[in-house]
């Protein structure tokens, strides 16, 4: 009876460590897509970006700017963002990237840089509200006149944007990336990832996936030169 009873007492312990891993497949069949594109997920649950095709990012951005970065008052980018992630055509492994959610109780939105990929409906979130929607976010993609991640002419720029969860990255490269949510985080990022400046939302790290390490920082300017010159082919 005694060990019956201790059981139970452990069983909703067990239930709250439990962890669930998302699978994302970004580009899936050659689409502007992430699959599936809108996903509930609890706090300390991973989703892992599987990139299958072309050359794509997964960028955090706001509700209100869907195709702008997050950024600070200095123009810094804050929000996690894998970097361009190219796929050769014969590719045989893929790099993947994953974030660790922190703050289940805000919803986190995210969107390809690369050309119009944003406003051609490429966007993706997790935990949506009735009030914000994920249809709604997709609509308002669509009239972004953000390239590459800028400020949208409508809207303004993402800074100091609120509305955006805590969330952590995960692959190989010690780069660090965050997003304004609410508690810090930490995870990876996958080969050829590029971070930004840590804030108190998130982090990414990675591991290559048959590429290099690249870091954080310098390199994130010649990321975004390769992803654009990719990007003229798609």
């Amino acid at each position: 009876m005694r060990f019956s009873t201790l059981v139970a007492a452990l069983l909703p312990v067990g239930a709250a460590l439990a962890q669930t891993t998302h699978t994302i497949k970004v580009g899936e069949n050659g689409t502007l897509t992430y699959n599936p594109s809108s996903i509930t997920a609890n706090n300390g649950d991973t989703i892992e970006f599987q990139f299958l095709s072309k050359n794509h990012t997964v960028t955090q951005s706001t509700f209100a700017s869907p195709c702008s970065n997050i950024t600070d008052a200095t123009g810094t980018v804050t929000g996690v963002d894998s970097g361009y992630q190219a796929v050769a055509a014969d590719a045989s492994s893929f790099p993947v990237w994953s974030i660790t959610v922190n703050n289940a109780s805000t919803p986190l939105w995210f969107y390809c840089r690369q050309a119009k990929h944003c406003q051609a409906g490429m966007v993706f979130a997790v935990n949506p509200t009735q009030d914000k929607t994920f249809d709604a976010f997709k609509t308002k993609a669509a009239t972004s006149t953000a390239v590459d991640g800028s400020a949208d002419a409508s809207s303004g720029a993402a800074a100091g944007a609120s509305g955006s969860g805590s969330a952590a990255a995960g692959g190989s490269a010690a780069s660090t990336a965050a997003a304004g949510g609410a508690s810090p985080a930490t995870g990876t990022a996958a080969a050829g990832a590029s971070g930004s400046t840590p804030s108190p939302s998130a982090s990414t790290t990675g591991a290559p996936n048959g590429a290099g390490i690249v870091r954080a920082g310098a390199s994130a300017g010649l990321l975004t030169l390769v992803g654009l010159s990719f990007g003229l082919l798609l």
